[in-house]
């Protein structure tokens, strides 16, 4: 947040906070780990209030539920931003001292009435108002959220709507008080924190700035390209054009993860040379001109991993790799080596020092005080730093010290994927309990809880289309068409569906849904996809 690609709280407070809002997260299911923290602090006496357009199994803990429509964060965000501001209940010390831009940000949400914004999303009057007080009164409150906010077109300025709330509040950069975007996957937070981002090097520092990017270089004795790369998005863009024509792809499934299947497999396909990394033989691998297996970076290999509070924590090799399989530094050196570079043979823990001698942020973090501590949260400028529990209490200071916080006004978009007669239902896509992602990782053992795909939908929309439970039935987009079992759920409103992406060789999911995706971040929208069901014969 504020140019740290990270969330500003630690677990520990939303286990001790007053308020838990959870927007556009069914955390219970796809992030358990984080949610049993969550249930402590709701068993120590917080209260949750859960912004979703499905009555989730986490929306089942809270306090209140707000059903909105697929698409419409911004339009309830502004809503409760204009009444906390109506109401006169903003934090005026911290907005006037902290704080750019609230002017600006007054006028942009003026014209989000409660009333307008009921009509919009579809959440009553009374629980948004509702929603304004109790985060602007609450002494802490811990705003969370995941995909459901991050998977839109304009995800980037669904996050800005939240943390003008923040801001407004005052619910930042204090115990207890912060902004919470807990990760869809694991260390894909360490992933961003080394650099894997097209407009960043190790630390978030900045690939076109010249003077960090300098030191990079004269560290690796090469030069860095000085401008930004190609998020995903990009990529399958500049395939299409043929000017992407090699891939190297290393534990990452796009031929069945991407939005619009069909076409990026068309990509993959196309290209003259792609190389897979991977722990398993994936569809993309099996596309694959060469495939380079790989050991498991949790039990095979030493390294760190960082979680969703920033904390850089040992992984430590236990067993050795199956088969041919590797550690991915050994493939990365010997490739390296076959292209005319010789790296050495460096440990893990070598490669480590030299991030950090590059990193400001994890300076302190040596191997020995990671052991000793069980982790350490960034940022950790030396070795006598204990790490941060939470960022940006300098926004606190008198006066703030750095940067002073800015109000982002942020407009309504809604989804591409219209809704329309051809297309009236409201796809939206999530995650269970028992499975992850694709399935490469979880389809391979059975589990009690496990059903495989089904379409969700209301009881009500089961009735009007003359449909049954178990009855095999083709959904239909504008990109494609599967066949898939119906599941009733009366966490579902009508007018909204629900699918995993969990079993793609059984139904894939990902055919259905939409290749747009926000210019800002390049995340595709896999949460608002326009379909019909049409009963099958």
């Amino acid at each position: 947040m504020f140019g740290a690609g990270g969330g500003t709280s630690s677990y520990q407070e939303i286990e001790e906070t007053d308020l838990i809002i959870l927007w556009g997260s069914n955390a219970r299911n796809a992030h358990p780990i984080f949610f049993h923290h969550l249930l402590k602090g709701v068993h120590n006496g917080a209260r949750m209030l859960v912004v979703d357009p499905r009555r989730s199994e986490s929306a089942q803990w809270a306090d209140v539920w707000l059903g909105l429509d697929v698409g419409t964060d911004i339009p309830l965000a502004n809503a409760v931003g204009r009444e906390i501001i109506s109401a006169g209940l903003i934090n005026e010390e911290f907005v006037s001292s902290a704080t750019t831009g609230f002017e600006e940000y007054r006028e942009s949400v003026d014209p989000w009435t409660l009333e307008r914004a009921e009509e919009v999303t579809g959440v009553p009057a009374d629980a948004i108002r509702q929603l304004a007080h109790e985060y602007a009164t609450a002494p802490t409150a811990q705003l969370c959220w995941t995909l459901g906010i991050t998977e839109h077109h304009n995800a980037t300025d669904n996050v800005l709507a939240l943390i003008n709330l923040s801001l407004l509040t005052g619910h930042i950069g204090r115990y207890g008080s912060g902004l919470v975007p807990v990760r869809g996957q694991n260390n894909v937070q360490g992933g961003g924190d080394m650099g894997a981002l097209p407009n960043k090097l190790p630390g978030f520092q900045d690939v076109e700035n010249d003077e960090l990017r300098g030191k990079f270089e004269a560290v690796y004795e090469a030069q860095v390209p000085d401008t930004n790369g190609w998020h995903l998005s990009q990529m399958f863009e500049a395939m299409d054009r043929g000017d992407l024509r090699t891939l190297y792809v290393v534990g990452e499934n796009p031929a069945q993860s991407e939005a619009d299947t069909g076409h990026t497999v068309a990509m993959l396909e196309g290209l003259d040379f792609m190389v897979v990394q991977d722990i398993f033989m994936t569809k993309t691998a099996e596309l694959a001109d060469v495939v380079l297996p790989a050991a498991a970076g949790w039990a095979e290999t030493d390294g760190t991993v960082t979680s969703s509070e920033r904390r850089v924590q040992l992984v430590r090799k236990a067993i050795d790799p199956p088969g041919e399989a590797r550690d991915d530094l050994e493939i990365i050196l010997d490739l390296a080596r076959a292209l005319g570079h010789d790296w050495g043979t460096p440990t893990a823990e070598e490669v480590w020092d030299e991030l950090r001698s590059l990193s400001p942020m994890h300076a302190g973090m040596s191997y020995s005080r990671l052991e000793e501590l069980g982790g350490i949260q960034w940022p950790c400028p030396d070795e006598d730093h204990p790490g941060e529990l939470f960022l940006h209490s300098r926004l606190w200071e008198d006066p703030p010290r750095g940067r002073l916080a800015p109000f982002m006004p942020v407009d309504h978009s809604p989804p591409v994927d219209e809704l329309t007669t051809d297309f009236p239902i409201r796809l939206t896509t999530g995650r269970r309990l028992d499975s992850y992602n694709t399935g490469v990782q979880t389809s391979g053992y059975s589990s009690p809880i496990r059903w495989g795909e089904t379409i969700d939908l209301s009881p009500e929309d089961g009735e009007r289309l003359g449909v049954v439970e178990g009855e095999v039935v083709n959904v239909v987009s504008r990109r494609g068409e599967v066949e898939a079992p119906v599941r009733f759920d009366r966490g579902l409103r009508p007018g909204l569906a629900f699918m995993t992406l969990h079993f793609p060789d059984d139904v894939a999911t990902n055919v259905l849904t939409a290749d747009a995706w926000d210019p800002k971040s390049g995340t595709a929208e896999f949460k608002a996809t326009a379909i019909r069901v049409e009963k099958v014969g």
